[in-house]
């Protein structure tokens, strides 16, 4: 299972690769815009606070299959290891193909379908991103065509992985791993909710009452 972080907030990659079990960080046009920073800082940036490694995704902006192309092929060759993220429409589908051809890794984003995802994969992704809580936002199901989705891929293209993305709450991720995902990423909101769970600190805190009551310090010794 693969876990990774969707933000380029460089400061909280940081803070949350020294605890969380991250293979890298997904960023999109739009959590880059929200940084105010260029995408060739905040690449080598992001790979910085993974302490060097790790795996990063970077969407193209263009239109068209041979803009897209173009654009990835200076991604992959500025960024080396990135995977590339292409949206899901016809022309992306035909880019994607053109891309697996020249061993360019991508990711097909922007699914709103099991069948989409599912073509993505067949024209050549290794990853499909669901748009889990934006789905439901309009009214579909996303945990149903995250479940379709998975099936399909193991049925029929098993060399690809669902990466399952748009989250609100921890319980969407987890339905999603249930449900046989091998990857999802996280916004540093909800990865925070998986660790700072107010039961868990009134649990220490108790432990640490009681060992203080007991012996008057918190040595073990």
């Amino acid at each position: 299972m693969e876990l990774y972080l969707d933000t380029a907030d460089i400061s909280a990659v940081k803070r949350l690769a020294r605890v969380l079990p991250l293979q890298g960080v997904t960023t999109n046009p739009s959590i880059v815009a929200a940084s105010h920073t260029s995408l060739w800082e905040v690449l080598p940036a992001l790979r910085d606070a993974l302490g060097g490694e790790g795996k990063l995704f970077a969407q193209v902006l263009a239109a068209t299959a041979d803009q897209m192309v173009a654009e990835a092929v200076m991604l992959n060759q500025r960024v080396p290891g990135l995977v590339v993220k292409v949206p899901v429409t016809a022309e992306g589908l035909a880019a994607i193909k053109t891309l697996h051809s020249m061993g360019i890794p991508t990711l097909g984003t922007a699914v709103y379908g099991a069948a989409q995802g599912l073509l993505s994969a067949l024209a050549g992704a290794e990853y499909v991103a669901p748009y889990v809580n934006r789905l439901d936002a309009q009214g579909g199901n996303g945990m149903v065509t995250v479940q379709e989705l998975q099936q399909l891929l193991t049925l029929h293209a098993p060399q690809a992985k669902v990466l399952a993305a748009s989250f609100k709450t921890p319980r969407q991720a987890l339905e999603c791993l249930l449900a046989g995902c091998e990857a999802i990423t996280l916004p540093v909101d909800v990865a925070e909710q998986f660790i700072c769970t107010p039961a868990v600190q009134a649990a220490v805190d108790k432990f640490e009452c009681d060992w203080r009551a007991a012996f008057g310090g918190l040595t073990l010794g």
